[in-house]
């Protein structure tokens, strides 16, 4: 009896979150704005945007911290998405230099020196280098794309490590971190935001599957990756607060944790994780009205802001705003509900914020400079980008 009145209120929650049609845009148009005015807001910050990206491209063709091209790849993203006029030239120096980072194995990365800052981060960088590349030219970069996916692939991790099935920064972490992870017992380490950046990646750039030739065809086991994520979602029925969200790795150690009320440490879910795990499962082929999905959605309704990454305030805010976008607009969800009634016009809202942060030269930043989110080129990347997924492009 308990169970299904459980899964009754669940239901009714889950239905709540998604709203299309009519019901939105007149909630739209209450709310002071057509989505034809929200689209030229977006479209008038992004065209800002990528004139400002464009005026701080380095004459390698990079942006930001050049001994990692993933950074360099998402203003290369942003540009390939765009209609800018001089989207050509720019994504052709952007391009170029992430392209001659790929490497014989596969992988798209500059390879580490005694310091992270130095380069590293081999899967991370070779997901999201990919996906650039194949929003930009996937014809001519189909050769790299498809070593990619296969370096992608064969970095996610196997057995019975705590990790199976998911995916962390590097394939093959460096000598030192090896040596740590053993004496810590933190060997071969995944997380929730790795996994849905290398999930996006293999999915995003399957269509070149069929150019390969010679060899196996290459995919992830996603019935593993599906196992990792589910473990990260918090399906614990006595805390309706955080029922439904995900935790960024298993234990919580980097990505935080709660007491329940039996006194014992579990995961925390907070914001840009829950759509991380969102993304994922879509990914992953789970459907869109499955209890999981629903769960997730009903608590990104429940904890919905555009002014913080719930549960992690300013910290991350930016990846935040892009994880999210992508992940809603994957989903099709053009309103949320939260659990008093209120509907949420997310596209709206997400873009009259982040027009409003916008600074005069056309770049954001993040005062908070955690996860690099004061470096103005990678974060107006990511703005960029959230204000594309928001108008459908």
């Amino acid at each position: 009896m308990k169970r299904c009145s459980m899964m009754t209120v669940i239901g009714i929650a889950a239905v709540a979150v998604l709203g299309t049609g009519v019901r939105a845009r007149a909630t739209e148009a209450k709310a002071g704005g057509t989505p034809e005015d929200v689209e030229r807001r977006a479209r008038a910050a992004i065209r800002k945007g990528l004139d400002y990206l464009k005026s701080v491209q380095k004459e390698d063709g990079s942006w930001s911290n050049g001994n990692f091209p993933a950074l360099t790849a998402l203003g290369l993203w942003a540009f390939a998405r765009s209609e800018h006029p001089d989207k050509a030239a720019v994504c052709k120096k952007a391009a170029e230099f992430v392209g001659k980072h790929a490497r014989d194995d596969g992988s798209i990365y500059k390879p580490a020196g005694l310091g992270r800052r130095s380069g590293g981060l081999s899967t991370y960088n070779t997901a999201v280098c990919m996906i650039a590349l194949h929003a930009h030219d996937r014809k001519e970069y189909a050769p790299q794309i498809l070593k990619a996916r296969k370096f992608v692939a064969e970095s996610q991790l196997q057995g019975d490590s705590p990790g199976a099935g998911g995916f962390g920064y590097d394939k093959n972490p460096p000598f030192l971190h090896k040596v740590i992870g053993a004496v810590t017992g933190r060997r071969n380490r995944a997380d929730l935001s790795n996994t849905a950046w290398a999930a996006r990646a293999i999915r995003l750039t399957q269509d070149l599957e069929d150019l390969r030739e010679g060899e196996e065809k290459v995919d992830i086991d996603w019935e593993a990756a599906l196992a990792f994520v589910e473990e990260l979602q918090i399906r614990d029925k006595d805390d309706p607060t955080n029922y439904g969200s995900f935790g960024y790795e298993k234990g919580g150690s980097r990505g935080g944790t709660r007491v329940k009320k039996d006194g014992t440490v579990a995961l925390r879910g907070y914001g840009s994780m829950t759509y991380a795990g969102i993304e994922s499962m879509i990914y992953a082929q789970v459907d869109r009205n499955d209890p999981r999905v629903r769960s997730a959605l009903a608590w990104a309704a429940q904890h919905w802001s555009v002014d913080e990454n719930p549960g992690m305030g300013t910290r991350g805010l930016f990846y935040y705003y892009n994880i999210m976008g992508k992940a809603l607009s994957l989903h099709g969800s053009s309103i949320l509900t939260s659990p008093d009634g209120k509907t949420i016009p997310w596209q709206k809202q997400i873009v009259e914020k982040l027009a409003a942060m916008q600074a005069e030269d056309g770049s954001w930043v993040n005062e908070n400079n955690q996860f690099w989110e004061g470096d103005s080129a990678l974060v107006t990347a990511y703005a960029i980008l959230t204000l594309q997924y928001a108008i459908g492009r």
